[in-house]
């Protein structure tokens, strides 16, 4: 899988602008900045620029807007196809290099945390645990349609004073045996 990919995925704020790309193809960085309220500009156009840099976005439109150029962005590379080629390869180092990035992810988002003084872990709502549930194929299906369906209902949720970014991940380990 892409290294580039991989980077964004593990960053929370570049994961929520590839999701945006994902779900509306083309947009600008205005839409961006209303959409997501809570990135600062100077943040937004950092990352868009370097994720054009990186050949993750690309500009397929440009309008003269009150003496600026605004900028339409897409995405330049076939996510899906990168997934789906991880898959269809069945490629274990690709399969593990992304569990590491997602892995590291978390890890950097818990470690800024805990470094702060003040810490309320109760009041913050963070947390993780391990659930060892016996599944057939067909109850993990379920489940998994279950999950998608709940965090669906909120994934267009934008920032507000009550609303905070959190990251929930699921891990699905491989089988077990014995």
């Amino acid at each position: 899988m892409n290294k580039i990919i991989l980077e964004i995925v593990k960053n929370p704020v570049k994961c929520k602008l590839l999701l945006e790309f994902l779900n509306c193809e083309q947009t600008t960085a205005k839409h961006l900045s209303e959409t997501f309220s809570d990135i600062p500009p100077a943040t937004l156009y950092r990352y868009l620029k370097k994720m054009t840099t990186d050949g993750v976005l690309k500009i397929v439109h440009q309008t003269q807007v009150r003496g600026a150029m605004e900028k339409t962005y897409a995405l330049a590379i076939d996510l899906k196809k990168e997934m789906n080629d991880m898959l269809d390869n069945n490629s274990g180092e690709a399969y593990m290099q992304a569990f590491i990035q997602y892995m590291l992810g978390f890890a950097e988002q818990f470690q800024t945390y805990c470094k702060k003084e003040k810490i309320d872990i109760s009041k913050d709502k963070s947390g993780f645990s391990l659930v060892p549930l016996y599944l057939s194929d067909e109850e993990l299906d379920s489940f998994m349609k279950s999950y998608s369906q709940i965090t669906e209902k909120y994934r267009n949720n934008t920032p507000t004073e009550n609303r905070k970014l959190h990251s929930i991940g699921l891990i699905i380990a491989p089988p077990t045996m014995g």
